[in-house]
């Protein structure tokens, strides 16, 4: 009898699974977090899908594997043959580390669309990022300090530090962007 197909279940359900299933709070996530409830709700929900740095986030609050959530994604990526790739609402994120779910570096392909930009108020998790820009102009803002970066450009910081994005240009960017988690 042939095997029935499992559909991956989507990211937000299964953050609310683990966070019910711990009898974590909304409140105490968005302690943990630093995320609004109302962000967390969206993201539960499907309304939102969390960008890589939000999802290290949640695990970390979690108390999960780093790459938990990204570890569904990146098995079904090894079973096909093309690379996975994850859309939020102004940029889209390949990931270039397939199995690398239990690992400590993670890198990913990401374009941001056309003056596009991290909606809410930036990322933090616990590492390093390092941002390489392969085309375009983008703003990268680490706590006050904005940097602005061409193609060929790159940027190394403490993604300790809340940070964000945005595309500064009329085009299309894209970026290699690697995240250090310990």
């Amino acid at each position: 009898m042939p095997r029935k197909k499992s559909t991956p279940q989507p990211v937000g359900k299964r953050i609310k699974k683990v966070r019910e299933d711990k009898s974590i709070t909304l409140d105490r996530m968005a302690n943990e977090t630093g995320y609004s409830i109302d962000y967390l709700k969206k993201i539960e929900s499907g309304k939102m899908i969390p960008p890589v740095g939000t999802l290290l986030t949640i695990s970390r609050a979690l108390d999960l594997d780093s790459g938990y959530f990204l570890k569904e994604q990146e098995s079904n990526l090894s079973k096909r043959i093309k690379a996975y790739t994850k859309r939020t609402e102004n940029y889209a994120y390949t990931t270039l580390t397939p199995g690398a779910e239990n690992k400590h570096l993670k890198a990913f392909r990401v374009t941001v669309d056309p003056m596009g930009e991290h909606k809410g108020v930036g990322y933090l998790h616990q590492g390093e990022e390092f941002v390489y820009v392969l085309s375009g102009k983008l703003e990268v803002t680490v706590g006050e300090h904005v940097n602005k970066l061409k193609t060929g450009d790159s940027l190394h910081f403490n993604s300790g530090i809340r940070h964000k994005m945005r595309n500064a240009g009329k085009k299309e960017a894209e970026l290699l962007v690697v995240i250090y988690g310990p």
